[in-house]
């Protein structure tokens, strides 16, 4: 019984209760962002998110005794991973939301892990494209197309359709910077001695810089502000940045940035739920099936479904490796080097 026990908590403190327990966090975070862009700009949006994530991790970070990392140039390197996956994608987020269904932003939200994909080819040098990869980059992006529903004519479409464009758009670019943000972190960031709280809280306080510096421009001090925005931002800030930054921390060093980037496989399913449920969202045919295709497409880029003769490899090479559920790299759990996402752990 106690061995059961020990392995319940084992399993509770892992990363894959960590990974659950983010998908329904970002799942419903395009709620909040849509109850918020009825009111805000996106740059008052994207502020106030980032700093009702910062200062509680601040708080408990200073209660706990800990301080913030003084390298200039960890600082350097969390200001440049800071603008990559919260200020501009936050922002971009923020003038999507004022266009499109929270539904439709989780959809397109989707296409995340094909771009990290992408990004880990290009910056990681223990990453290589291989066929199943390469197929599954056309497989997602295809899917992208049908979310898109590129066969009508933007010709003839109503101006609504145009709105829809190009928040699908902003989205988009939102989950580019995602791709390129994930790898980054873990090649500068998540191989540091420092805990996960010390890094999110330092990487949300240094986001908010240019946002403070450009919020006089766009919209200052909301004047009407009411209670429903706030409560969202809040919201959105405290859990859906604050401490799911901490869990996204917590996933990269213990299962690598790929696997972090796979929790867009199930925010979809949250975020069509929660957006058809709390805010009575409708989608289009072709969306949802779009956002299939997604997942089939990055399932395959990642080693999720493969081929038979995929699946011969050592796991030894790249993502394809089992994760250890954080467990130290023992004799019996051996050092997984050509991991993209593995870092060591403080």
């Amino acid at each position: 019984m106690a061995t059961s026990s020990t392995g319940l908590v084992h399993s509770l403190s892992g990363w894959r209760a960590k990974f659950a327990v983010l998908a329904l966090v970002w799942g419903m975070s395009f709620v909040l962002i849509r109850v918020g862009a009825e009111v805000l700009t996106p740059v008052q949006l994207s502020l106030g998110r980032m700093l009702t994530g910062a200062l509680p991790l601040l708080a408990v970070l200073l209660l706990r005794g800990g301080r913030l990392p003084t390298s200039p140039r960890l600082w350097g390197h969390l200001f440049v991973a800071a603008l990559l996956l919260n200020t501009i994608p936050f922002t971009l987020f923020g003038h999507a939301g004022q266009l499109i269904p929270s539904a439709l932003m989780g959809i397109v939200n989707a296409s995340t892990p094909l771009f990290g994909v992408v990004f880990s080819i290009l910056l990681l040098s223990d990453e290589r494209p291989d066929r199943d990869r390469l197929l599954g980059l056309a497989i997602g992006f295809l899917g992208v197309l049908t979310v898109f529903g590129v066969w009508n004519s933007l010709e003839v479409s109503v101006m609504e359709d145009r709105d829809s464009l190009v928040g699908m758009l902003l989205v988009v670019g939102a989950t580019a910077c995602y791709g390129i943000g994930t790898p980054y972190l873990r090649r500068f960031v998540a191989g540091t001695s420092h805990g996960a709280l010390e890094l999110s809280a330092l990487q949300l306080l240094l986001g908010s810089v240019p946002l403070l510096l450009l919020v006089p421009w766009a919209g200052g001090v909301p004047t009407d502000l009411t209670w429903r925005a706030a409560l969202a931002v809040a919201t959105l800030g405290a859990l859906g940045t604050g401490f799911a930054y901490v869990l996204q921390y917590g996933i990269v060093r213990a299962a690598g940035a790929t696997v972090a980037t796979t929790v867009t496989y199930v925010v979809p399913v949250v975020a069509i739920g929660a957006g058809i449920v709390l805010m009575g969202e409708t989608l289009s045919w072709n969306q949802p099936l779009g956002a299939l295709v997604i997942i089939l497409g990055a399932a395959l880029c990642q080693g999720l479904l493969r081929s038979p003769r995929a699946g011969t490899r050592s796991p030894d090479h790249g993502v394809r490796a089992r994760p250890t559920d954080g467990a130290p790299e023992t004799p019996e759990a051996p050092v997984r080097t050509k991991d993209p996402g593995t870092a060591p752990r403080p």
